[in-house]
């Protein structure tokens, strides 16, 4: 099978939380490439479209865009800040 992706992904497991508005919700980083990521959630409700990636082992910062989600997890591409 072909990848098609713009960038190799990475399978990790990272913990993270998304944050929004003031608000946070855990997650786990399942695969990382340098474009984006998979993310594993309890649940999708309530997630925005754009939100910022906080990855606890180093506390950087990623905003990131949903670009598919599939029950428990979803797909993010990051954007420029």
């Amino acid at each position: 099978m072909q990848e098609h992706r713009a960038a190799q992904r990475r399978r990790i497991l990272k913990a993270a939380s998304i944050s929004f508005g003031g608000g946070a919700i855990d997650c786990t980083i399942r695969n990382l490439s340098e474009t984006g990521a998979s993310l594993d959630v309890i649940s999708p409700v309530g997630i925005p479209d754009r939100f910022t990636l906080i990855v606890d082992a180093d506390r950087s910062k990623l905003p990131c865009r949903i670009v598919w989600w599939k029950e428990m997890r979803i797909g993010v591409r990051f954007e420029a800040s």
